[in-house]
């Protein structure tokens, strides 16, 4: 069973414009697939179906289905258990005011409590290099150490697919480090919209390409972003780690 499915999604914008047009493709349990384009191609909102946070008004057929649970009411909440969505600011998913009660807030919500809910919050600081960062203040840490806090929080809920929208936007190169090899890490799916194209070629080994809501390429990662031609024509730039590799 894909750990994602999706068939046939099309979203449209409040004013009519198409934001995602019949995109397709899935995710195999414990695949890492990057999600790129230019600005404006619908990444954030394609990230936005994966758990039912689009669209407001669900679809007669289903378009998204998460380890063969259809992404619409009355399962929502079932799949929201298993989609960790980790937005691009992390100050818009910060909410409590320590390390400690934001990690535990998701696994809370589940109904977790006492020693389950500690040692949930526990091993998933541990995983994200935070071990011990229990009572700090969140927005008294860096950009860095938010973003893996966040991070913990979708861990503590055991989520089985991260959606990571821009997860190394502004941060410095031990921040990206230290995030990149956190996700190397892991073993759940993860899909990862980045204009970061050195990041996908080191963790994706496959790439979906996204331009005016249509997915117009997906394949393999050093193929797809090697490709001059294609990167050109969608408004990106072939990864420097590949303009030796695969010249055009």
């Amino acid at each position: 069973m894909n750990a994602l499915e999706v068939t046939g999604l099309g979203y449209r914008y409040a004013d009519g414009t198409w934001a995602l047009r019949d995109v397709a493709f899935t995710v195999a349990p414990g695949e890492r697939v990057g999600l790129v384009g230019p600005n404006g191609a619908g990444k954030s909102t394609l990230l936005l179906h994966l758990n039912g946070l689009l669209p407001e008004r669900p679809a007669a057929a289903p378009a998204v289905r998460v380890f063969g649970t259809p992404v619409a009411p009355p399962r929502l909440e079932a799949v929201r258990a298993q989609v960790g969505l980790l937005f691009q600011d992390p100050d818009d998913q910060l909410c409590c005011p320590t390390v400690w009660e934001d990690v535990a807030f998701g696994p809370r919500q589940l109904g977790l409590d006492g020693g389950t809910l500690a040692a949930r919050v526990r091993g998933a600081l541990a995983q994200v290099g935070l071990a011990g960062f229990d009572d700090r203040l969140p927005h008294h840490l860096s950009r860095g150490e938010r973003r893996r806090v966040c991070l913990a929080g979708l861990l503590a809920c055991d989520a089985r697919l991260l959606a990571l929208d821009e997860p190394t936007t502004d941060l410095d190169p031990r921040g990206r480090r230290e995030l990149k090899a956190i996700l190397a890490a892991l073993p759940v799916a993860q899909v990862i919209a980045t204009h970061d194209l050195e990041l996908v070629v080191e963790l994706c080994p496959r790439v979906l390409v996204l331009d005016g809501g249509r997915v117009v390429a997906q394949g393999p990662t050093a193929e797809l972003l090697g490709d001059e031609r294609l990167m050109l024509e969608h408004g990106l730039e072939r990864p420097h780690v590949l303009r030796h590799a695969h010249p055009h």
